[in-house]
């Protein structure tokens, strides 16, 4: 078994757990009124598993750009490989913003398909470099197959 790095990979639980926090900060007060005032579709979970399921994959960001990082390959393909993860967690960053915040819907969905091939992308990137760390994000592309559809529908029932 190689050797953990454990700075290297507290670095890179960090960077995906601190901008899914500092996204959640910013639109934690635009929360109750989404809650109050936006209908929801049928399957919408519960608001208190959004937390559990988002720091999951944000746990799992991180372990996978560990396993990036950590990966014996020349660091022009590291930085080509990790260009699609830095991309995602920026457009990661924005959608809460444009959803809860904005309530710019239509929007939020579209910035939400992108966000969605970015993961894509990320995914086969990962996947030329690690398998696991590829394997490690099809939780989080599912996840936002889903709330594609959460998205989709709450801008039909709010015109």
């Amino acid at each position: 078994m190689k050797r953990i790095h454990w700075k290297r990979l507290l670095s890179c639980l960090a960077i995906p757990l601190v901008v899914g926090g500092l996204a959640a900060l910013i639109t934690m007060g635009s929360m109750d009124v989404y809650m109050e005032t936006v209908r929801q579709p049928k399957l919408s979970p519960p608001p208190a598993l959004f937390p559990i399921v988002w720091t999951v994959l944000y746990l799992l960001m991180g372990i996978s750009s560990y396993l990036v990082c950590s990966a014996p390959v020349p660091q022009p393909a590291r930085k080509q490989t990790l260009l699609p993860y830095a991309l995602q967690l920026f457009f990661n960053f924005v959608w809460p913003l444009l959803f809860f915040r904005q309530q710019a819907f239509l929007p939020a969905f579209f910035w939400l398909v992108i966000l969605w091939a970015l993961v894509l992308w990320m995914i086969l990137s990962f996947r030329k470099v690690n398998r696991t760390a590829a394997w490690l994000q099809v939780p989080y592309l599912l996840w936002l197959t889903f709330a594609g559809y959460l998205n989709l529908a709450v801008w039909l029932l709010n015109p």
